[in-house]
């Protein structure tokens, strides 16, 4: 039994869906590698400080997670394919506006407006992408489509930074049209049909749906949910937001060398974010997320004490390798809570876990760097991360238990 689970995975024909899911997933992650070194730089030009730079990338999580609950209704009311596309011409058209913010004030309401938006269509695509995914390939699933983002994360910096040398609002004005274009494709592509029927309120059994309480009944839910706020620090605050600040203060780097910095962490996802969703089906769910949470907490640890730019690139090469291990065992242990039924509101709350991280992540880091310097601000984001990986290690039998089912 074992070897035929281990030599399963790899077979498993994905779903149409997916891939239509994964191609607008990359153009996404394209426009965002370009827009997400300028942000807090472009903040800066306001004279604010990096705690109120800081700021603008919590005020777009902030909003997610405030407009979660709404996703779902909308979700449920609309139907996901939908929800996919109005939420991304909603973060389009907030962003377009952002590149002709004149104040501070105006570009954290706009950025804040663009979260709203990213609510709506992310929580869509991850409740499509867990129906669409095989029992036995949901790591590679949650892979192929973290792969489209990483991709996407390591040619848009390197694009940024050309772009960025035509000004800092010009990224602002690329990620505008690449998201229009991401709508064009997901709305044409799942009319296909290969793709998902819509759902219509009341049309599932009663007993396909399980319950936000039932699944908090279950440690390797609250352990992901612990993982995923840990995870959402890091990954979607303290790096995007701390990282191009260190950049350009220590090492008097422009919005070009923090793209580049950004690049590389993107570059050791890539290394790795394959073979970690095979990985994750075959060995486990909890090796792969244990491994990658230890060496997120060491990379980050180190970054601040990096005395050179390469060095520092080096460093961040190894926290993407780090995320690429733990990234795909997050959406396989969602799979796995799930099973085959519906939850929308247990997607909703894994998705505002992982964006209150993202909020308070660039707040307290940026506030502790103001009071106590970059060293303090990525020793807590190392400790959190680390107790994420003591949390997986105590919760391993249920979780293994759970992937099995």
């Amino acid at each position: 039994m074992p070897k035929q689970s281990a030599a399963q995975p790899p077979k498993v024909r994905l779903p149409f869906e997916v891939w239509a899911l994964v191609a607008g997933g990359f153009t996404v992650a394209l426009g965002y590698g370009v827009v997400a070194p300028a942000i807090p730089q472009f903040a800066l030009e306001f004279n604010v400080s990096t705690f109120a730079a800081s700021a603008i990338v919590s005020a777009f999580a902030l909003m997610r997670l405030v407009g979660a609950p709404l996703a779902g209704w909308v979700v449920s009311k609309f139907g996901e394919r939908a929800t996919y596309t109005t939420g991304i011409l909603i973060v389009a058209a907030s962003t377009g506006a952002a590149a002709f913010a004149m104040n501070y004030p105006q570009f954290l309401i706009l950025r804040g407006l663009g979260g709203l938006g990213s609510a709506m269509f992310s929580i869509a695509a991850t409740a499509l992408l867990v129906e669409a995914s095989p029992p036995q390939g949901r790591a590679r699933v949650a892979s192929v489509n973290a792969a489209s983002f990483l991709l996407g994360g390591l040619l848009g910096p390197v694009l940024g930074g050309v772009v960025a040398s035509y000004g800092l609002r010009a990224p602002f004005i690329f990620y505008f049209f690449t998201l229009v274009a991401a709508a064009i494709v997901v709305t044409i592509a799942l009319r296909s049909k290969h793709a998902l029927p819509q759902t219509a309120p009341g049309s599932r059994p009663a007993g396909e749906e399980i319950t936000l309480r039932e699944a908090l009944r279950l440690p390797t839910f609250r352990t992901l949910l612990f993982s995923a706020f840990s995870f959402g620090w890091t990954s979607f605050g303290v790096r995007v937001s701390l990282i191009p600040i260190f950049v350009a203060v220590v090492f008097a780097g422009d919005a070009t060398t923090a793209a580049w910095v950004l690049a590389a962490y993107a570059a050791g996802n890539a290394l790795f974010i394959f073979p970690s969703g095979r990985w994750s089906d075959t060995i486990g769910r909890t090796p792969l997320l244990i491994t990658g949470f230890l060496l997120l907490a060491a990379a980050f640890a180190a970054f601040p004490f990096s005395g050179s730019l390469p060095v520092a690139m080096a460093i961040i090469v190894v926290a993407g390798v780090g995320s690429a291990l733990a990234n795909p065992g997050h959406q396989a242990v969602l799979a796995d809570v799930m099973g085959k039924r519906k939850g929308g509101m247990v997607v909703s709350t894994y998705s505002m876990v992982t964006d209150l991280g993202g909020v308070l992540g660039p707040l307290i880091a940026g506030a502790i760097v103001d009071l106590a310097g970059f060293g303090w601000a990525f020793g807590v984001t190392a400790a959190l991360l680390t107790a994420a990986a003591i949390a997986w290690m105590a919760t391993s039998k249920q979780t293994a238990a759970l992937s099995r089912a």
